[in-house]
């Protein structure tokens, strides 16, 4: 274990222990007074809170998983050798059409993930999360490697030589010419990938780990007559983070726009 880490996790772990606690008092001192079944859901909110920062440590997990993996893949598709190619596209085209909830369960109870990254000793996280970060992450590259793929090939072939033709090597060309415009090209696309990851976490409820999902279902098993509610302020939730996220992820784009391009 990094000299620390324990103490860092048993920090934040501990004050996130102590903000749901606070969280759950409030909510046992001002839900009184509304009907029954609001007023659980309003009780429960701190417990659903938790699932909330865990889905969203899944999906910025994951993401950087599918960024850190499929733009690698991608390049390669437009770039590498026939057989390197051919071998990106067949196993992106094996997670692309594989289920994500048999991906997350071939990785949390066939192979041990947790064996191949022991990251329990520095983190404080379970083994279901990191089969649901390698899982999700992996499946989110097999998209995200497609989504660079049209982009690095978006940019024109002139650019390309016009950066040779001034000494660049062709390493060189992609880096410093090709892959800036890609990369701001590619905002757009990161917008549906973001989205459908968000949603994916839901699917984590397969392997018991307890996000905003699996947490919500536990409280409309325990009463079954505020399943409405439940779902109603799940669903709020969910699409809270994914329109903020989007308007961001749009501003950036702006932001970011190759002049002279349409938005």
């Amino acid at each position: 274990m990094l000299p620390g880490t324990g103490v860092v996790g048993a920090v934040t772990v501990g004050s996130l222990e102590l903000s749901m606690q606070i969280l759950a008092q409030l909510g046992s001192d001002t839900c009184g007074s509304l009907p029954p079944d609001v007023a659980f859901v309003c009780e429960n909110v701190g417990y659903l809170a938790g699932g909330l920062v865990l889905t969203i440590a899944l999906t910025i997990a994951s993401l950087l998983v599918g960024l850190v993996a499929g733009f690698p893949a991608g390049a390669i598709e437009v770039y590498g050798g026939r057989y390197a190619s051919l071998a990106v596209e067949i196993v992106g085209t094996v997670f692309r059409g594989t289920p994500i909830v048999v991906i997350l369960i071939f990785a949390y109870f066939v192979v041990p993930i947790t064996d191949w990254f022991p990251i329990q000793r520095v983190l404080p996280v379970g083994g279901a999360f990191v089969a649901a970060v390698v899982g999700l992450g992996l499946r989110s590259a097999a998209y995200q490697s497609q989504l660079f793929r049209g982009t690095l090939q978006s940019v024109d072939e002139g650019q390309m030589e016009a950066a040779r033709a001034v000494g660049l090597s062709k390493l060189g060309a992609i880096r410093h010419v090709i892959v800036p415009q890609a990369l701001r090209r590619s905002v757009p696309g990161f917008q549906n990938e973001f989205t459908i990851v968000l949603k994916d976490t839901s699917v984590a409820i397969a392997i018991g780990l307890a996000e905003l999902f699996t947490r919500s279902q536990d409280l409309f098993v325990q009463r079954t007559t505020a399943v409405t509610e439940v779902i109603l302020l799940i669903s709020a939730v969910y699409f809270v983070m994914t329109f903020g996220t989007n308007r961001a992820l749009e501003y950036l784009n702006d932001y970011y726009a190759i002049p002279g391009e349409s938005t």
